[in-house]
């Protein structure tokens, strides 16, 4: 059991998972902004912190990699 977990760890399944849904998500927030005719404030606020966030993932992604 101990040698299938140090297995998965090594992979990095669930980090790497994390990425691939932030960016899908990050994806359908900027074509659905881009699909509405007019944004709101509120909407392009929503779209600023999603790239935020975006951003500061990918960011942390870098910085662990290095390691």
């Amino acid at each position: 059991m101990a040698i299938t977990m140090e297995r998965l760890l090594a992979w990095k399944i669930m980090p790497r998972l994390m990425m691939f849904v932030m960016t899908i998500m990050y994806i359908r927030v900027i074509n659905w902004g881009m699909s509405l005719d007019d944004l709101s404030t509120q909407q392009s606020a929503m779209i600023s912190v999603v790239s935020g966030a975006m951003t500061g993932t990918i960011a942390v992604w870098l910085g662990s990699e290095k390691k």
